[in-house]
């Protein structure tokens, strides 16, 4: 397969944070693709839910040649070895020690069981357009025909998002 270049959203609001997102930056380097760009640190009020801590998130930019469903799988064993218990039902949002989510698979349009990309919200939150602007504020949603920038622009949600310092 050919190598694509990916999208992925880190956050973290429980444990220590930095490293968490920091293990989980060299396990995706490790095993899913070379890192070619991180955006900054950012620090934000959990989205759809109240909770204890702030999240920590930051965008990568990945090239990979998994395809969808593997790269998702690998993203997945990730968070669990990072201590994510993803067996407790729950209804909507939870406080998570890691998460990573795939927001752009290349310019590919993706739904399977496992992935769907673009990031469906990926539009509606200022905690992931920010970081992602850090590294591709020109890059184009396929769906939407909008830059991050513009999309940042757009967006609605009035969270709090701060750049994070070390």
């Amino acid at each position: 397969m050919a190598s694509e270049s990916v999208f992925v959203l880190l956050g973290s609001n429980l444990g220590d944070r930095e490293l968490l997102v920091h293990q989980a930056c060299v396990m995706i380097g490790e095993r899913c693709g070379e890192i070619v760009a991180q955006s900054g640190l950012y620090e934000s009020e959990p989205w759809g839910f109240k909770a204890e801590h702030w999240f920590l998130n930051q965008v990568v930019k990945i090239v990979t040649s998994l395809s969808p469903d593997e790269l998702m799988q690998s993203l997945l064993d990730i968070e669990k070895e990072l201590g994510r218990d993803r067996s407790k039902p729950h209804d909507g949002y939870v406080s998570r020690p890691i998460d990573l989510d795939i927001l752009y698979y290349g310019d590919k349009v993706i739904d399977t069981q496992m992935v769907t990309a673009p990031h469906p919200r990926l539009h509606q939150r200022r905690f992931t357009l920010l970081p992602l602007c850090d590294i591709a504020p020109d890059f184009m949603h396929p769906t939407l025909k909008k830059t991050s920038l513009q999309l940042l622009d757009e967006c609605q949600d009035s969270g709090t998002v701060n750049k994070y310092v070390l």
